[in-house]
């Protein structure tokens, strides 16, 4: 009888494997005890062609994941007979838009956790602190209009990642993270070299790659050479093309530009950023694929001329879109100063500049301060008491106008004299009943202050939102007589919400700050340049809303006057007073998203800041309720059933996110913690793993 020859009883089988590059498919015999290091290496003798294969891994697309530990056996990761695996190059061709909307094509790592292919990309463009940034993933219009819920929810899982969504998975501040490790410690340990000056590649450094500074999988189609980057200071490598961008992108990418008219489709846009703990691959992104590198947090440490010309133009130009493309409100008499600081920067492209050598830590920000300084009226003769007295918490005491609004009621302010204590506002009739019993007293802790301030009407006021006793927020409307006052008061409210009072050492800056930008907004009594002199297209400087508002000559004589306020401000002092503009706007950095809480019916949208986590309208983006992370104990996601949940010192908030996975939330809440733990020591380098820690949601 004859006998089928069913091959060696060993226990091996046959795997197939397309070596993606070549287009070839290869055959091996393997056991399931076969670690993925030894597949490789028996792939590679079986091809028998000399190439370098060192940038090749194994992937599993049925699986979406990464074969990446090289010593773990084809059966822990589950793989078997009818699995088809490609050896795949692990650097892939992408054209990754920057936020100055440049495209370049790029070589990226699409095999690491998101974090680290964000570093890399950072490293070879000459940007510092990369935990600031991250990618978006390329969505059109019509998908960004769409309800993004059940996209999001639908995405695809790998099987590794959704096994762990049984977990209650819980991050801490206060020691929460399971390993007592990482309590009090900065996310930016100390570097064992004691120095950021140092070639990258060398054992401890924050930015060391895992490819040599010579791989030709390390470099993009630019002027910039791998080679130049001899250190973390990125001396002599900084890109003109990335340090002073053109005026206007290419018109794929202004067609790529999204502009949102309602906070239901600022939040939508958020549903595009990368999850930072998995890789591109596994997350949908492919070869020659167009994704977006953003600044995601906007915590930005250590901005500094000498080191950070690209960076710092960069958060300019991000800063410039967000504004053109109306994802981020501003009053008319700002935007003509962003327009006249915009007109100043293209004036000073092609102007020599001072030596960012010769400026010193700090001395950058002096300069901007003089420069402004000059723009300004004295402001002596302030209403603060006791000045020099440190042991004395200063005061502030004005005639101030008060309405606290209700639903259809009449605008109907009344006049009060207000004193403004630690972190208190007290109202009384007049100045001669100070010394009794106020007509009211508000505490104004952790409140919300917005700027009601409209220039051209002699209109100075502040909208409060102050917690009150049943969790919501309180709507009050303060109203002054002079931007001196307002300057004051909203320096005075800006520290109380964050638990501060007016001894606080930032307090004078704080002011100054206010008031020098409140003063750039005056047009000057004639223009330093002339239509014959400067080219100006409205249109390429303001928001269309502007632009639909006022006829173009209009717009062009207002932004030649408010340009006299900022003609002798270098290029770098520009770039820096605009971005200062732009952080002192009621909307800058707060990312939206829309929520639903777990005891409710209603969408809701969630505000995350840097500092806090606002609970807000919908329509309107009034303040509801807001919570600082510094009440906060501990920040989770519970997995089964989705929902984001924050512990805080007396609550228990917990709801679902419906315009982006749970996941971005959770991430940009852990994001801040990370960012805020940041120390003033400049020798440290990023701690990838605690990021992962904050961030992650899951157990690790």
């Amino acid at each position: 009888m004859m006998v089928a020859d069913l091959g060696p009883i060993d226990g091996s089988w046959e795997l197939n494997i397309t070596v993606t590059d070549l287009q070839v498919e290869r055959t091996l015999r393997v056991t399931g005890d076969l670690h993925i290091g030894g597949v490789m290496l028996q792939l590679v003798e079986a091809l028998d062609i000399a190439l370098d294969w060192s940038d090749h891994a194994l992937w599993w697309p049925e699986k979406n994941m990464w074969l990446g530990h090289s010593r773990s056996t084809l059966d822990q990761y589950g793989v078997q007979a009818d699995a088809r695996l490609q050896f795949t190059p692990m650097h892939k061709s992408l054209r990754v838009q920057l936020p100055d909307l440049q495209l370049l094509d790029l070589r990226v790592d699409c095999s690491v956790k998101v974090f680290s292919a964000v570093r890399q990309t950072c490293k070879e463009l000459g940007i510092r602190n990369p935990e600031e940034m991250s990618f978006m993933r390329k969505m059109n219009k019509e998908e960004l209009k769409r309800n993004l819920k059940k996209r999001t929810r639908d995405r695809e899982t790998p099987t590794s990642q959704s096994n762990n969504h049984h977990h209650l998975s819980s991050n801490s501040i206060d020691g929460g993270l399971n390993t007592s490790s990482y309590s009090n410690r900065s996310p930016m340990s100390p570097s064992p070299q004691g120095t950021l000056l140092r070639t990258p590649g060398t054992p401890g450094s924050p930015y060391t790659p895992n490819m040599s500074s010579s791989s030709p999988y390390s470099t993009y189609n630019g002027t910039l050479s791998p080679g130049s980057m001899h250190s973390l200071s990125f001396e002599g490598c900084q890109d003109i093309t990335l340090a002073n961008s053109p005026q206007l992108p290419a018109k794929e990418a202004l067609e790529m530009l999204y502009r949102p008219k309602s906070f239901s489709e600022k939040a939508y846009v958020n549903g595009a950023w990368l999850d930072s703990s998995r890789s591109l691959m596994e997350q949908g992104i492919r070869e020659n694929d167009i994704i977006l590198l953003k600044f995601k947090f906007y915590s930005f440490y250590d901005l500094n001329p000498k080191y950070d010309m690209v960076r710092i133009n960069q958060i300019y130009e991000q800063a410039r879109w967000s504004l053109m493309a109306e994802e981020i409100d501003c009053t008319e008499e700002e935007m003509m100063v962003f327009a006249a600081l915009q007109v100043q920067i293209q004036m000073q492209v092609g102007v020599p500049q001072p030596d960012p050598e010769n400026i010193t830590p700090g001395q950058e920000d002096d300069d901007i301060d003089a420069a402004l300084k000059d723009l300004q009226e004295s402001l002596e003769g302030n209403s603060i008491n006791s000045p020099g007295d440190i042991t004395h918490i200063p005061e502030l005491g004005d005639y101030v106008k008060f309405f606290k609004p209700k639903k259809f009621t009449l605008k109907n302010y009344k006049r009060y004299w207000c004193t403004f204590k630690d972190t208190h506002v007290s109202l009384y009739k007049s100045r001669d009943e100070a010394s009794g019993p106020p007509v009211t007293r508000i505490d104004i802790r952790g409140c919300e202050a917005n700027p009601d301030v409209n220039i051209s009407a002699r209109k100075y006021g502040i909208k409060l939102f102050v917690p009150s006793t049943d969790g919501g927020m309180t709507e009050v409307w303060l109203r002054f007589d002079s931007e001196q006052q307002y300057a004051r008061w909203m320096a005075a409210c800006k520290l109380a919400s964050k638990g501060k009072t007016m001894a606080d050492s930032t307090y004078e800056s704080e002011v100054q700050s206010l008031s020098t930008f409140l003063t750039m907004q005056h047009p000057a009594p004639a223009p330093s340049i002339t239509a014959s002199q400067v080219d100006i297209q409205a249109e390429n400087y303001v928001a269309p809303r502007f632009f639909r508002k006022l006829k173009s000559k209009q717009l062009v004589q207002r932004i030649m006057e408010a340009h006299a306020n900022v003609k002798n401000m270098n290029l770098m002092e520009s770039k820096m007073a605009f971005i200062k503009a732009w952080q002192a706007l009621p909307e800058y950095g707060i990312t939206y998203f829309i929520i639903r809480m777990s005891n409710s019916k209603k969408d809701e949208l969630i505000g995350v800041a840097y500092n806090r986590i606002m609970r807000m309208d919908l329509q309107s983006g009034d303040s509801i309720k807001a919570w600082r992370y510094n009440v906060m104990k501990s920040w989770h996601v519970n997995w089964e059933v989705r929902h984001v949940v924050l512990d805080l010192e007396d609550e228990h908030v917990a709801f679902a996110c419906h315009s982006a996975d749970c996941k971005i939330v959770h991430e940009f809440i852990g994001g801040y913690i990370f960012l805020s733990m940041r120390s003033q020591d400049k020798n440290q380098s990023l701690n990838e793993e605690l990021f992962h820690k904050l961030t992650g949601g899951w157990s690790s």
